[in-house]
């Protein structure tokens, strides 16, 4: 898969918002709205493409990045360049997410001149956690914003 980022634009962002994924994964599902617009345009986000001009997916960094409970009880200390990410959800399940994540990782480790990154993922994500830890992310910390338990992972070299 070979892949392209620029800046998220209205239209990338809205139809990253009307994405469904299925259970259980519908938990990152979002509603189109004022403020989810104005996250997503907020100069945090990079939309991601593949080699047809096709959107796959989309990546951000910083306190885009972050959930807010694990900001409130200073999970998110430390130098790290935080990163949050979304995969369109036909490309989920199929063995597309090494690539991708690879592809997103290299670029902030570049553009940031750092190795020390930072993710946050549900703790129900396996399938995630699981992608993660093979790309040389280590749990960091765990937390819970009162309905879903989270884990921070560190990727540095």
């Amino acid at each position: 898969m070979d892949l392209y980022s620029k800046d998220m634009t209205i239209t990338e962002a809205k139809e990253i918002l009307n994405w469904k994924y299925p259970k259980p994964y519908d938990f990152y599902n979002n509603a189109l709205s004022v403020d989810a617009m104005d996250e997503l345009l907020n100069g945090d986000y990079q939309a991601i493409f593949n080699r047809n001009d096709l959107l796959v997916g989309f990546f951000c960094v910083g306190k885009s990045a972050q959930v807010p409970a694990g900001s409130k009880i200073g999970v998110y200390k430390g130098n790290y360049i935080d990163m949050g990410l979304g995969m369109h959800p036909y490309l989920t399940g199929k063995g597309n997410g090494n690539t991708f994540c690879t592809y997103i990782l290299n670029n902030i480790q570049e553009h940031y001149k750092t190795k020390s990154v930072r993710l946050t993922v549900a703790t129900f994500n396996t399938r995630a956690i699981h992608l993660y830890k093979n790309l040389g992310f280590i749990k960091h910390q765990e937390f819970s914003n009162g309905s879903t338990n989270f884990i921070t992972m560190i990727h540095s070299e």
